[in-house]
């Protein structure tokens, strides 16, 4: 039987959606499965708050009663405000090795785009820039950490052979304690601080009213410091809040620090424990085994990813990112953790730079964004 391409419409569809990601994933060691409950509230239009301003379509690519790959297709309205552009997305690309399922996915997805006026379409995002994206194209050799992406080395052949050409690459850097204190750090950092009077200090997870406003600080200054990087769009007040209710679950208040200059926070860095490492484990994404495995294996952690580091544009030459590496670093260091700092844009000169120089990272991940006119 040919394949049948067909849209996603009621709930159990939805599931069927979610629980195809397995298909594609036998007998890989470094597939960390999702999980079901996280993924059901992320394609939830009803609950997540990016549907706000977005819409999705989902279709799956079905043969012989079995699912064989699947896509969703994303219109983000707030980025097209933002850049007064018609691009649509695609996300959520699960597809057996073959280039025909492929095709009817990618046609099925950007015909649904075009009807709607888009022009081009983008991806993979999952559902947009704010969540996981990005193709994995180099470095398959060991498991995704916290919130990012894997996918089987196939898939690049799969898009590109559809058309689809490169629009960014964004890079993964693994830091190691061993070398992550650089002479250059060591002798900037007396420095800065004497200069700017900077001081450090972890986020209140304790105080829910303290919690409440490191929030909104952060929202705040993430917002002003990544406005000027390449496909960055700002986030809602809700979608802000729905995020940082579910970091909140995982994240370690250590390494979530602020930068503050006479009481004001002026930057701030967000690093999370590598919880992969323990979901890795739990073989069918449910929630019962994930907390088991979380709570299990915690311990065992030994990486954490630094998310964003960012400082007002005022102070972003003042050196007060070194502080906030080194002090990211040494505490990460008494947890028995190197780290991954992820994701950083090719295009962002001062960030690679830092990672390779400052922190001495080696670059050992691409992650890539392509792009195709409908």
């Amino acid at each position: 039987m040919p394949v049948t391409i067909r849209p996603v419409v009621t709930s159990s569809d939805t599931m069927r959606f979610i629980k195809s990601q397995w298909n594609f994933y036998n007998g890989d060691k470094n597939f960390v499965p999702p999980m079901i409950m996280d993924r059901k509230k992320l394609l939830n239009m009803e609950k997540n708050p990016f549907y706000k301003h977005s819409s999705m379509k989902l279709f799956l690519a079905e043969e012989n009663g079995a699912v064989v790959g699947r896509i969703g297709a994303i219109i983000n309205e707030n980025h097209n405000t933002t850049y007064n552009d018609s691009i649509g997305f695609f996300g959520f690309f699960e597809c057996a090795d073959r280039q025909d399922v492929a095709n009817a996915l990618f046609d099925a997805a950007g015909a649904w785009l075009k009807e709607r006026g888009m022009t081009h379409v983008r991806g993979p995002v999952n559902p947009s820039m704010n969540d996981e994206c990005g193709l994995l194209v180099d470095g398959f050799d060991r498991p995704p950490v916290v919130l990012m992406t894997y996918n089987p080395a196939y898939y690049t052949r799969l898009i590109e052979q559809y058309g689809f050409t490169k629009e960014m690459d964004m890079y993964a850097y693994l830091l190691k304690q061993e070398n992550y204190k650089s002479e250059k750090m060591v002798r900037l950092l007396d420095l800065v601080k004497q200069r700017s009077g900077v001081q450090i200090r972890s986020m209140n997870f304790k105080d829910k009213a303290q919690f409440t406003r490191d929030v909104q600080t952060i929202k705040s200054i993430y917002n002003s410091a990544w406005e000027k990087n390449w496909g960055f769009v700002k986030f809602t007040d809700e979608e802000f809040d729905f995020l940082a209710a579910d970091l909140k679950q995982i994240a370690d208040p250590d390494l979530v620090l602020f930068a503050e200059v006479e009481g004001k926070a002026v930057g701030f860095c967000l690093a999370l424990p590598d919880i992969n490492q323990t979901l890795i484990h739990n073989k069918k994404g449910g929630l019962l085994g994930g907390i088991w495995h979380l709570l299990t294996k915690k311990k065992s952690i030994n990486l954490c990813r630094i998310i964003v580091l960012g400082l007002l544009e005022e102070y972003r030459r003042s050196g007060m990112d070194i502080v906030l590496y080194a002090e990211v670093g040494a505490r990460a260091l008494k947890k028995g953790m190197n780290g991954e700092a992820s994701w950083i844009l090719e295009s962002n000169d001062a960030m690679n730079k830092a990672a390779t120089n400052t922190m001495h990272g080696e670059r050992y991940k691409t992650y890539r964004i392509y792009q195709k006119p409908l």
